[in-house]
């Protein structure tokens, strides 16, 4: 019995040694398969871009992260270390949550994509560059992409909430000051919304919340994981339930989303299976309302909306954040490919121009108010203006139809005109729709003395991120 006892012992410790050995033989397999899209590949990829087209690409850190991880950002455009008067300026930014890793990998891709294609003289691609500023950050959130690659490499899976947080724990995508509440509770203009909140705030959000207040970004998304679908605000609800909350620009943003969506052929897919077991999460042309599918507070694209030009959507590009295997990317690229750079055109859709003064020169911080003129209401005001830029240019994403504008300005005669916009395509900017204003001190008016410091303010982070681009990381 004894001697039976050793030998079931002796099998059992031998057992053990040899599945040991095999889990480290897994470990170093998968460490090797993975470890070179770390941090380091990423500034790599950027770095490499930089060198192969010098003439379109500009890098700059935008700041750290909370382990003091670069927040890295490419510019590619005809002219990348300037704003040029009249070119809109669009952003994409992956990797908000760590462990969702395709929407980081599609962005490198992209990146590369443009760069090769520009070079080799793609008209679509050169267009696009030549007429866009394109910003892209591939990784918002470093630090939680490193803990998601590490558990994958040490357990082979990435149990869904791994990385999911910045390092100190704190989800970047419910850390935003909530401006929709300020919006629901208090009777505020529709735009331009603003808080004093500042204490709470991680240092990766503070890093965007500053890129917001520099560029006049007037397009963006941000890329997500976990489903098969492209979300639109409004993010929160008034109640806090799940139900459709639209914003002022319902329409606009329904178009955006599918512009994304309605090329990805599993987004698209009426007939695709649901990501969720209990199979609730199939969406009409792959788009929804955030609030809609669930409400949530501090969210990254409300806050671009109501508080800045900035039109943003949420793109979740599957059902799985953390591919078991870097191979798999290819086929996300082949699926998203097309939908990304549809999605960049959109950035020219509605109205663009300049509020000049009568001097010719270019009026800041005018604003730009819109009269849908096809709308079933007639002369429907759409609820949510827009300001000009420091050289008085300015961008109003709109869908197809007639509208009236009007400009305004501190000291200046308001202006009205109307305007067409026709659908977007390859190769064709938004429809002119300019004004040259006329100076009336007759009168103070209310509201207006502030603007100088503010002007002030925005001059001063916008050097300071020239500052940065002049000064790239190679």
């Amino acid at each position: 019995m004894t001697s039976m006892f050793s030998v079931l012992v002796a099998l059992s410790a031998l057992s053990f040694l040899l599945v040991t050995a095999s889990s480290m033989e897994d470990v170093a397999s998968r460490r090797k398969e993975w470890e070179p899209y770390g941090q380091q590949y990423l500034e790599d990829v950027l770095s490499d871009t930089r060198a192969e087209c010098p003439s379109i690409t500009t890098l700059y850190s935008n700041g750290t992260s909370r382990d003091g991880r670069k927040l890295m950002v490419i510019i590619i455009s005809d002219n990348p270390g300037v704003h040029e008067v009249g070119e809109p300026e669009f952003k994409y930014v992956g990797n908000m949550h760590g462990n969702e890793v395709v929407g980081r990998e599609m962005l490198l891709r992209l990146v590369r994509y443009l760069c090769q294609e520009y070079n080799a003289g793609n008209p679509d691609i050169k267009w696009l560059v030549d007429n866009t500023r394109i910003h892209i950050m591939p990784s918002m959130n470093p630090d939680g992409y490193e803990a998601a690659l590490q558990e994958m490499i040490r357990a082979g899976e990435n149990s869904w909430t791994i990385g999911r947080a910045n390092a100190n724990g704190v989800d970047l995508n419910r850390n935003f000051p909530d401006l929709d509440r300020i919006l629901f509770e208090h009777t505020v203009q529709n735009n331009h919304i603003t808080s004093s909140i500042r204490g709470r705030l991680e240092p990766e959000t503070q890093v965007i919340m500053e890129w917001l207040d520099s560029f006049p970004f007037c397009l963006s998304a941000n890329l997500h994981g976990g489903d098969f679908v492209a979300n639109y605000p409004l993010d929160s609800s008034v109640d806090d339930r799940a139900h459709y909350q639209a914003c002022a620009d319902d329409a606009t943003f329904r178009q955006l989303a599918k512009a994304y969506s309605m090329v990805h052929p599993i987004m698209s897919d009426p007939d695709r299976k649901s990501c969720d077991k209990g199979g609730n999460d199939i969406f009409t042309d792959g788009i929804t309302n955030g609030a809609d599918w669930y409400p949530l507070k501090g969210g990254m694209q409300d806050y671009n909306y109501l508080h800045t030009n900035c039109f943003e959507i949420t793109l979740e590009l599957g059902c799985i954040k953390f591919p078991s295997h870097p191979e798999l990317f290819e086929d996300y690229w082949q699926d998203n490919k097309q939908s990304l750079l549809d999605y960049m055109q959109q950035v020219h859709a509605g109205i663009k121009g300049v509020v000049l003064d009568e001097n010719n020169v270019g009026i800041p911080n005018a604003r730009i108010r819109v009269y849908n003129i096809t709308s079933k209401l007639q002369n429907d005001y759409i609820d949510h203006d827009i300001t000009s830029a420091l050289d008085g240019d300015y961008w109003r994403l709109l869908t197809p139809g007639t509208y009236r504008v009007e400009a305004s300005a501190c000291y200046f005669r308001t202006k009205s005109k109307e305007c067409v916009v026709v659908p977007v395509q390859p190769q064709e900017a938004a429809s002119d729709c300019s004004f040259q204003l006329e100076e009336d001190n007759s009168q103070f008016v209310l509201g207006c003395e502030p603007t100088k410091g503010k002007l002030d303010e925005l001059e001063a982070l916008f050097k300071a991120l020239q500052s940065n681009m002049a000064n790239p990381v190679y």
